[in-house]
């Protein structure tokens, strides 16, 4: 795998409430590099966010989300990853810790803790499993986002938490009054509800699913939380920044050339299984997954890997 070079990001002024993209544009959904024997390997994540700031064209870099594999590292684990990644990339990027769990107080221990470490703003995602009623999960997260002095970004995945866990449009416009919650990462792929809430709030809305980034960018999203940047962030960077320049055609060429890898890396496998399987391929930090995952098989890695060069070659 060869990426072409970025420009090196931009600095950023991490976390500015009340901009359209208030932790940068393009966000990588960073994995969490383990070495072989399982345990986690700092050195990799600072030689990984290096690399996706400096040449990956991401401006932002969100760890312990889904793809960084957040249900299986300890929280000592969680701290020492935000520590490592703000000690490699500085004021180069923001750096997004996820502290989201199904417990308040644990919740609210981690988002202290990547306060403590240098986080520039937390991720929280809708507390899960014990299925909480609307009114509940509004007050988890403002509990949260009382707990520090930083800003949130809600993690609204449905998919994932739990039928009637996702955000109503209420329930987001309630939440928009807080002073630090000011983003989302989408992934409901409710466009209608995005809408609104973008027509209605304040909330930087920030595409979650990189299938849908493009019509999300569209209705007024400001970036993007990408797992795909991993391992193609400038292309992911293009679409975002030829939507800017007012040029949508080449963004929705741009967005249409990358559909096909995103297939390849979302729809089989965990999007972390195949990003972990091409870094393999490159010589980049990543190391296994931690089960109950499996790392790709030879096979599944070809075809990934066939499908990152197609992408790469073909995209505008």
């Amino acid at each position: 795998m060869s990426e072409t070079p970025a420009t090196p990001a931009t600095p950023v002024t991490p976390s500015v409430p009340g901009t359209p993209a208030p932790f940068g544009r393009c966000a990588a959904a960073m994995i969490t590099p383990f070495a072989d024997d399982g345990s986690l390997d700092l050195p990799g994540a600072r030689r990984l966010a290096t690399h996706l700031v400096d040449r990956g064209g991401c401006d932002a870099l969100v760890l312990s989300g889904t793809t960084g594999e957040s249900p299986t590292t300890t929280d000592a684990e969680k701290a020492a990853l935000v520590r490592a990644v703000v000690e490699a990339v500085g004021d180069r990027a923001s750096v997004v810790a996820g502290v989201g769990t199904a417990d308040t107080r644990h919740t609210v221990a981690l988002a202290r803790a990547a306060h403590e470490a240098g986080a520039h703003g937390l991720l929280v995602v809708t507390p899960y499993y014990s299925r909480p009623p609307q009114e509940a999960i509004v007050h988890h997260l403002r509990t949260v986002a009382d707990a520090t002095e930083l800003p949130v970004m809600l993690y609204d995945i449905p998919a994932r938490t739990g039928e009637g866990t996702g955000l109503t449009l209420d329930s987001l416009r309630r939440l928009a009054g807080h002073e630090r919650i000011v983003a989302v990462k989408d992934c409901s792929y409710d466009l209608k509800k995005a809408g609104l809430a973008l027509g209605s709030t304040d909330l930087a809305y920030y595409c979650g699913s990189d299938e849908v980034a493009l019509p999300l960018l569209a209705i007024g999203a400001g970036g993007v939380v990408s797992t795909v940047a991993n391992v193609a962030g400038p292309r992911v960077r293009g679409v975002l920044d030829a939507f800017a320049e007012g040029d949508t055609a080449r963004a929705a060429a741009r967005h249409l050339a990358l559909l096909p890898l995103v297939t390849a890396m979302m729809d089989e496998v965990p999007g972390t299984v195949a990003v972990k399987a091409l870094f393999r391929v490159a010589g980049l930090p990543g190391g296994p997954v931690r089960a109950p995952l499996l790392d790709a098989d030879e096979e599944l890695t070809g075809r990934l890997a066939t499908a990152l060069t197609d992408a790469l070659r073909a995209t505008p």
